[in-house]
């Protein structure tokens, strides 16, 4: 019983003494093997073990969940990771002198990699559940947002991302066949240096397991007690707890057998080794998926190449296009073996040329959807042959390429050579191809950026074909690659011609401006289609207004009258225009126009959707606004992220200047019935704010402009301008604008005029009169501009007043009702209303009686025509005699309702 009992006893008694020993005493090991378990697994690591451990763990978290694709539950294991990092810092600073392991560095850059395959996905992203869609963005921006601290690693790693690779297959084969990781190699994820110490302990009593198991198989008959007793505590001190001991024991055969595997996987290795060294002189072909397409071979090995002939094979080329099965980037290849075998032979440039084109025409036909943009490696080709080819064709001057030479009239043997092509049509694509481009980015990120850096190529590339056709171009042709010009130079700011006003540079350095206006000029003159001709004007006044050109851009807007006709335009031309109101608005509001910045934006803020308006971002649909289909048309009309104009720079400058407004006209007209709104949007704010029961300090940009308007309406300029002008205000909206310094400075001047006017009108009542040099004083404003101030308001009969030179007074003449006065004419003016109205329902229920009456006698017919006709003028001449009556009483009452009220206001005068 050796075998199956803990306690060694081999006697065959039957007592039942020796029975309750056995019993307890199995108990009592069963307990002293708990205790030994626990005591194994007490092992003592260092803190750098823990912390290895910890981050090794989350790591194969995130890797399971990426097999699966499981993003929130990556998301969290990723959050984990940045949190058992910063814990580790403390570790790998001391151990570690500072430089981060390599195995962290992998996991990032598997999770980088990660992401933008699922990123660039763009079909799979479409069929991600909402909360994976959601959790992929929050992804990719804390990934892009950590990463940017690893840089510098992450190059070095990407660099030679295998340089740890065959410790890592080592490993993990060790660990799939089930054999010891007791190797003290360093591997890309580190396990060794976490998990050597547990490990050894297990494998210790494991390994010495099989030389006692032999030993008991091959003898067959037992010996003596002593000898059991000795294996009883063999036993005893070779399994450490219950479960050990009835576990399957390896062999010493199955050891042999992964060693030999190990060492099959080693040769194997090394063969692999030698044969890369033995063929590095050799070629490696690229094995592609599915059906392989061999490539043709161009020319037979004895062809004699001539124009005809590589003519031939272009045509046999392009004539694939569009079809089913054909390879478009085996199409793009051929075409550039051609292009290269034509310049090898000599075959002429205007041959070269006619390549070139074909080339881009292949490239624009390698993306089939039209919405989406083409991929980078294309748009660098793209750029690269554009610019050879116009380069060429400004080159050779007798070069006419032009789609209106027909196919068969082409001429490649002798000057002059004619190409059937359109490269106007081909740099416009690739404008448009830029645009979608700098679309798909996320405009915060390097990557807008560096698409961005592009543009100097784009515009470079319209330079080379704005030669071409200045050269050899009709007048149309002309025109739509000005207008390309343009949209790349009308929204840019430049410096230079502000300079050039104030005469810090010389007078014929050129500008932007100048540039403008020969380019629009052009089109004003020469073009035959009004779209081309809109879009320049519209883009001839924003430059305008972008660069303080108030009194031109006015003009120009006035003369060409498109506020008339603009609602008739493409949705392309209607964003462009309200993104010139806008500018235009911004311009009035710097050259101290606030009247007519307001007039400009009015428009634009009073429905609400200012964003939609300027193409600058979707507002979010309410009950199914618009289709899934709009939404697209939508998204594909914004502009690039560079060319917005700041809404919250706009929103402000529009409150402020309907503040300055306002507030006046709303002290002047306090108790006036008929009073007007001049701004919707900002009396909504004012009168939410006024409903609210408590009014904390302003912390956004409407809570401050409204706690101004509250200032001023006192008269209170010094609370108003610091609410406007503050620090917060400046980071916010003022130091958006050029010269920052002369705007805040324009603010603070109205607003002290604002103020006083306001002054005025609030508190005309309480005056006699009142002293213009207390009044300067008070608003820190010249003498002269507050006599001018309350001379305008004089002249507009706003202020009942006179102006008394020697004693330099405003005398009040009061002529203006009190308040209560006001209120009893208020209240005088609504019950004569009222009682007219009351009369005229009285009149239509008399009306109608009379009707009744005389259809219920339209069935008399005792009587003859005549007596109808008598009756019947008797009837209009009674009706007509009663109106009168009526309208007698009815004058009589309201001279009685007048006097009354003039009794009522001389009774309270002298009270």
């Amino acid at each position: 019983m050796s075998r199956f009992f803990a306690n060694g006893s081999d006697s065959e008694s039957e007592s039942s003494e020796e029975e309750v020993q056995a019993t307890n005493f199995n108990k009592a090991s069963a307990f002293q093997f708990s205790d030994d378990e626990e005591e194994v697994k007490r092992v003592v690591r260092s803190t750098k073990e823990k912390r290895y451990e910890n981050l090794t763990s989350i790591i194969k978290t995130i890797r399971n969940h990426k097999k699966i694709k499981d993003i929130p539950n990556t998301l969290t294991s990723f959050e984990d990771l940045t949190r058992a990092y910063q814990k580790a810092l403390p570790v790998i600073s001391k151990e570690e002198n500072g430089i981060t392991p390599r195995f962290y560095i992998r996991c990032l850059a598997e999770l980088e990699d990660f992401i933008n395959e699922v990123w660039e996905d763009r079909e799979g992203r479409k069929n991600l559940s909402k909360n994976n869609s959601k959790s992929l963005g929050t992804l990719r921006q804390k990934v892009r947002k950590y990463i940017k601290d690893f840089e510098d690693d992450l190059s070095r790693f990407r660099e030679a991302p295998d340089q740890e690779s065959e410790a890592e297959d080592e490993v993990a084969a060790q660990d799939s066949d089930g054999g010891d990781a007791g190797d003290d190699s360093d591997v890309g994820v580190k396990r060794e240096a976490t998990e050597a110490a547990p490990k050894a302990a297990k494998s210790a009593p494991v390994k010495a397991a099989p030389a006692d198991d032999d030993d008991s198989d091959d003898s067959i008959d037992w010996d003596s007690d002593s000898e059991s007793e000795t294996e009883s505590s063999d036993d005893e001190n070779q399994y450490q707890n219950m479960r050990e001991r009835f576990l399957k024991r390896t062999t010493e055969k199955e050891d042999k057998d992964d060693d030999k595997r190990k060492d099959k996987r080693k040769e194997q290795k090394v063969k692999i080794r030698k044969r890369a060294e033995d063929d590095e002189d050799g070629e490696w072909e690229t094995v592609v998926k599915g059906h392989v397409v061999e490539k043709p071979k161009m020319f037979e090995k004895d062809a004699e190449i001539d124009v005809p002939l590589v003519l031939a094979k272009l045509l046999e080329i392009m004539s694939a296009r569009g079809k089913k099965r054909t390879d478009r980037r085996l199409q793009i290849d051929l075409l550039f073996e051609l292009r290269d075998i034509s310049d090898q032979h000599n075959l002429g440039t205007a041959v070269s040329v006619k390549i070139h084109f074909n080339i881009i025409s292949a490239i624009f036909d390698y993306n089939q959807k039209i919405s989406e943009p083409m991929k980078l490696e294309h748009w660098a080709l793209l750029l690269e042959v554009m610019q050879s080819m116009m380069k060429l064709l400004l080159a050779n001057a007798d070069i006419n390429m032009s789609e209106s030479v027909a196919e068969e009239h082409e001429e490649y043997a002798a000057a002059p050579f004619f190409v059937r092509g359109c490269p106007l049509a081909a740099v416009e694509r690739l404008d448009d191809e830029f645009t979608k481009l700098l679309k798909e980015c996320d405009p915060h990120s390097n990557d807008y950026v560096s698409r961005l850096k592009d543009e100097v190529n784009v515009v470079k590339t319209i330079e080379l074909v704005l030669q071409y056709f200045e050269r050899s171009g009709t007048n149309n042709e002309r025109c739509r690659i000005y207008l390309r010009k343009i949209e790349h130079l009308y929204y840019k700011f430049d410096p230079e011609v502000l300079k050039k006003k104030r005469g810090e540079v010389p007078a014929t350095t050129g500008t932007s401006v100048e540039v403008m206006d020969k380019l629009c000029k052009f089109i004003y003159a020469k073009d035959d289609t009004d779209r081309i001709r809109t879009r320049a004007i519209l883009a001839h006044i924003y430059h305008h207004a972008m660069h303080d050109n108030w009194f031109q851009a006015r003009d120009l807007v006035l003369m060409s009258h498109l506020q008339d006709n603009i609602d008739a335009a493409d949705p392309a031309t209607r964003i462009l225009y309200n993104r010139m109101m806008a500018n235009l608005g911004l311009c009035a509001f710097r050259q101290e126009n606030v009247k007519d910045a307001h007039h400009c934006l009015v428009d634009l803020m009073v429905t609400g959707k200012p964003k939609e308006l300027l193409a600058q971002g979707l507002l979010p649909q309410r009950q199914h606004e618009r289709s899934a289909e709009q939404e697209k048309i939508e998204k594909q009309r914004q502009m690039p992220f560079h060319m917005h104009i700041n809404l919250e720079l706009l929103e402000c400058v529009y409150l402020v200047s309907a503040m300055l407004l306002e507030i006046p006209y709303i002290a002047a007209h306090e108790f006036d019935a008929r009073r007007r709104m001049i701004s919707k949007t900002f009396y909504q704010q004012l009168r939410s704010s006024e409903r609210q029961s408590l009014v904390g300090p302003p912390e956004s940009m409407r809570e401050h402009v409204v706690a101004a308007a509250k200032a001023m309406r006192c008269g209170n300029w010094q609370a108003c301008a610091n609410f406007i002008v503050n620090k917060k205000m400046n980071t916010k909206v003022w130091d958006l604008f050029y010269e920052s310094d002369r705007v805040r400075e324009m603010l603070t001047k109205f607003i002290k005029e604002e103020s006083l006017r306001t002054y005025l009108f609030t508190y005309s009542n309480v005056y006699t009169s009142i002293s213009i040099p207390s009044l300067a004083q008070m608003y820190e404003l010249p003498v002269q501009k507050v006599h001018s101030i309350i001379s305008k308001m004089i002249i507009n009969e706003e202020l009942m007043a006179s102006l008394d030179d020697p004693s330099e007074t405003v005398v009040m003449h009061r002529s203006e009702p009190s308040r209560l006065q006001a209120l009893a004419m208020q209240f005088v003016d609504k019950v004569t209303n009222l009682v007219d109205v009351n009369e005229k329902v009285f009149d239509m229920k008399q009306g109608n009686f009379f009707q009744r009456g005389n259809m219920g006698n339209r069935g008399d017919r005792g009587y003859n025509r005549n007596q109808n006709n008598q009756g019947g003028n008797w009837a209009g001449q009674r009706r007509g005699s009663g109106n009168r009556n009526r309208n007698q009483q009815r004058g009589h009452h309201k001279n009685q309702q007048q006097q009354h009220q003039q009794q009522q206001v001389q009774t309270i005068d002298e009270e």
